[in-house]
This record gives structure tokens, sequence and C-alpha cells, in this order.
């Protein structure tokens, strides 16, 4: 036994090394998500590479196939730890989903998810079908490989924007909106798939049942979280033991992914739903950042995981229809989206940016694509295409996306109004490096600003790596700030606006915030008595008073 935990440790501390080289060799050099190095990192050390060849100490694998669970290279205990990663992943993901902002979007964000679902899951079961892998669309092997190609990665999507600049358009915001309703309509068909799966090939009336039971359970578990948030917020954040909070969260994480497996469906599908349910919490904004560090060492085990299942040989028996696979993935999301965002305002070169931003399928597809191996509904060579097509659309994202916003020009059309004047050079795109304490009275003095000025908040996005970012508008003009960790005791703002208007905003929360500062230099200092403190208290006066002038 003792062999045996050594063993599993050994294996998670490599996975974990591997997990971190890979992701910082993707972000650092190849400038490309972590996620695609982890994944690259995981086939590297798997099974059916290096980690397959004996070591000179263990004398054996350290990813053999005597350990392995039947029907996966790797073992029981490891793959569970993977699901886990994979649960803190959709469980974060809901919790950062703003539930009111989701719903308040509007039609523009659901009709390019609703498209941007129904052409790729209607080519990957048609695809499956024409090159003779299952008999019929209704065959849980071409639902599967449906339901893999739906999906759109928010965090990937949502840095590739930040990187260029372009959250704050409205092609930006349709596709963030949009990005978020395609992550609930895929959980939702991976829910149909899996209960379809379990019972075989049905008729149209079993799909309807299955269909319903599963929205039905999503539907009453969020419905139930929402009703109970208040509750369960108090509840949690009135323990005092440090760690509690996080430890139940992740507790009720788990216990509604039970839920959901007992009820047919995924794991991943209780924990969304209950972090759906909280987001609008305390308990939520409390626990986010805590859980980021258990993300950081969760997640990327499973996407390790995800990457060591992969065997190449099986793969390249299966790269014509991988390849196949890849190009209708791109030609479904892109005319799937297009074609919508056409329909409510947007011109073609606008619908165009929109279908290039909802392209990269990243970690949602994987788990989906985990779910149809672990169940045995699709072997090694699907699941191998499933990770090229992934890899193929998350590369290709940037490199056509960028260009797409650089060649200039208004995206929308029809009752919109005209694109605005060039801006003059202060307006743009801004970075204000700040300490983290007058960062955060910054960020608090433009809120209230837009507020008062008439301003809403219309999407917010944590992106577990990156930036939390806040899009704000009025009428037809959109302001985003990117509100990065601290790094070294420092923090990093980038404000981006389109109206020259939104630049006296701007200049009046940082005076604001300058003044909050010296303010709160001042009224710890007693006027009277010690000379020293008499002229450090008029200094400071004096500093407030330029600043008011200024």
């Amino acid at each position: 036994m003792a062999e045996l935990i050594a063993h599993f440790v050994l294996q998670v501390a490599a996975i974990l090394f591997a997990a971190k080289l890979g992701g910082e060799v993707a972000e650092r050099w190849l400038r490309q998500p972590a996620v695609l190095g982890e994944l690259a990192a995981g086939i590297l050390i798997g099974p059916f590479a290096l980690g397959g060849l004996p070591l000179p100490l263990l004398g054996q694998p350290l990813f053999g196939s005597a350990e392995a669970a039947p029907g996966l290279p790797v073992s029981t205990e490891l793959f569970a730890l993977a699901q886990v990663g994979a649960v803190v992943l959709l469980f974060l993901v809901g919790l950062e989903t703003d539930l009111r902002q989701f719903l308040r979007y509007g039609v523009a964000a659901t009709a390019v998810a609703a498209g941007g679902v129904l052409l790729p899951f209607g080519f990957g079961a048609l695809a499956t079908v024409l090159f003779g892998i299952a008999p019929s669309w209704t065959h849980p092997s071409a639902l599967f490989m449906g339901a893999i190609m739906t999906a759109t990665s928010v965090g990937i999507t949502a840095r590739v924007l930040s990187d260029i600049g372009k959250l704050d358009t409205a092609e930006g915001v349709t596709v963030l909106g949009g990005a978020v309703v395609d992550d609930v309509l895929g959980i939702l068909v991976l829910a149909i798939t899996v209960g379809i799966a379990a019972t075989g090939s049905v008729s149209l009336a079993q799909v309807g049942l299955v269909a319903a039971r599963a929205i039905g359970f999503w539907l009453a578990l969020t419905l139930l979280s929402v009703l109970l948030a208040g509750g369960i917020s108090r509840l949690l954040l009135g323990f005092r033991a440090e760690g509690a909070t996080l430890a139940l969260a992740l507790a009720l994480a788990l216990f509604a992914g039970f839920l959901a497996e007992s009820f047919g469906l995924a794991l991943i599908i209780g924990a969304y739903s209950v972090g759906l349910g909280l987001s609008r919490t305390e308990l939520a904004r409390a626990i986010v950042y805590s859980l980021r560090p258990v993300y950081h060492a969760l997640v990327p085990i499973f996407f390790v995981v995800m990457g060591m299942l992969v065997d190449l040989s099986a793969m390249g028996r299966a790269l014509e229809f991988g390849l196949a696979i890849s190009a209708l993935a791109i030609v479904g999301k892109l005319v799937g989206a297009a074609l919508p965002a056409l329909a409510v305002g947007f011109n073609l070169r606008g619908a165009t940016r929109i279908g290039l931003g909802m392209l990269p399928r990243g970690e949602v597809a994987l788990i989906v694509a985990g779910v149809g191996l672990t169940s045995g509904v699709i072997g090694s060579e699907l699941f191998g295409v499933a990770i090229l097509m992934t890899v193929i659309t998350t590369f290709l994202a940037p490199v056509l996306l960028v260009p797409a916003f650089q060649r200039g020009g208004s995206g929308r059309r029809g009752e919109l109004p005209p694109p605005p004047p060039p801006e003059p050079p202060s307006a743009g795109r801004h970075v204000v490096v700040l300490e983290p304490a007058a960062a955060q009275l910054f960020t608090n003095h433009l809120e209230r600003l837009l507020v008062e000025q008439g301003f809403a908040s219309v999407m917010e996005v944590r992106d577990p790596e990156g930036p939390l970012m806040i899009q704000y508008q009025k009428d037809h003009e959109f302001l985003s700030l990117a509100l990065y960790p601290p790094r070294e005791d420092r923090q990093e703002l980038a404000i981006e606006f389109e109206a020259a208007a939104w630049q006296s905003l701007v200049a009046a929360a940082v005076r604001e915030a300058a003044r909050a500062m010296v303010l709160s230099l001042l009224s710890p200092i007693d006027g009277g008595g010690d000379g020293i403190a008499a002229e450090v208290r008029a200094a400071l006066a004096d500093l407030l008073a330029e600043l008011e002038r200024r």
C-alpha cells in the first residue's frame, strides 16, 4: 500500500511540474493560452509516450498500464483527482458568470450563441455518419462529436479580445455575452447527450424526454441555488475557522456534482449550476480569489490527464476525419454565429468578427470529450480528433481575429448610429500602474462617477488566470476596465473607451482617488502639540489644495 501511495504522489508531482512548465512555454514564448501547453505536456509524459518507458530508479513506467483503470490508460485514483479539477473549474466558471448581467444582456448574444451551437452540432453529427463512424445521427458517437463542437471558451476569447484592445467594441461585448450563453447551451447539450448515450439509440420522443429531464434538472438545481443562495451565503460566511468557508463551498459543489451524476448527468453540470446560482452573493465575492490557488493546483491536473489520454498513433489513423472535423468546426462557428449577428444589426464586417471570436473551443470541449471517453461512447481515435480540433481552433482564433479588427471600420449597420469621429490621442487605451490600495480607490471612484452619469455595467468577466474585466455602456458607447492581479505591490489597470467625453470621467476618478489617499494620510495626524506632526499635516494640506486647483 505504501508503495502504491508513493507512486501516486510521484505521478502527481510529475504532472504538476509538467503542467506549469508547459503553461509557461505556451504563454511566454508561444503567446498562447496555458491550457494548450498543459495538454501538450500531458501528451508528452503520458503512457503512450515518455510516461510509458521504464524509469531506471523505479524499474517500471511512471504511467504504465499495470495500474490503469478499465477503459483508461491511467489509474482510477489519478483520473478521479482530474475530475475533481474539472468540478473546481466549472464551479468557478459558474461563480464568475454574473447571472443578472447574463439575463440582462439581450437578444444579440443569445441569438449568436444559439446559431453557434446548432450548426456545429449538426456538422459534427453529420460528419461522423458520413465517415462511417456512426450508423445514424442519433448514435451516441455522433451525438458526442456534435456536442464536442458546440463549446466556446470564455477565458480564451476574453484574453484574445483584451490583448488586441477590443473588449469595449459592440462586437467584443456580443462575443463575450455569446460565449457565456454558449457555455450554458453546451452544458445542456452535454446533459442531453449523456442521457441518450445511457439508453442507446432512441426515438425523437425519447430525445424529447431526455432533454426535458436534463433541462428540468439543470433549471431546478439552478433555481434552488438562486432561492437558497442568500441563506447559503450567510451560513457559510458565518464560520470563523480559517478556510472553513472555502472548504464548505467546495463540498457543496462536489455534492451538486454527485446529484447530477445520480440523475445520469455529468459531475460538472451540478458544479456549474450551483456556482451560477451563487454568483450574485457575498459568498461568491468572498471565495473567488481564495479559490484561485485551488484552481491553479487542481485544474492543470485535469488538462494534463486529458492530454495523457491521447494516443497519437490512434489519432494518426483518424487524421483525415480529424482535419475534416476541424474544418467543419471553423465553418460551423463562423457561419452559425455570423448569420444571427447579421439579423440583429451587425454588418458583414462585424458579423465576421463575431464568428471568428467564437472559434476557440478550449476547456469545455475537453470536458465533453473526457466524459465521452470515460463512458465508453467514443474511443481513443475520436478523443484524439477532439484534441486536434480544440488545438487548431484555439490557435487559429487570434491569428484570424487580430487582422479582422485591424482592418478597421464599424461593424454595425441599420438603425444603429454611424461610427464616431476619430478620437483625439488621449482617447483609446490607457494603462495605469498603482499600489493595490490606490488601484482599488481609483476603481471605486470611477464606478461611482460612471453610475452618476447614467452609465451601466453590462458585462463582467473574471479570467481565473488574468484580469477582472468590467464593461460599461451608455447608448452605443462602451468603456472597459481591466484590473490585473497585484504583482510585487503594484497593480495594473487598463482602461479602454471610444468617446473622448469619457476622458474627463477617468481624469476625475484619478483626482478623487488621489484626494482620498491624501485625506487618509491627514486623518491620523494630530494638528496640535507636536510641531513635526503639524508641519506634516500642513504639507499634506498644501498638497491637497494644489490637487484641488489642478
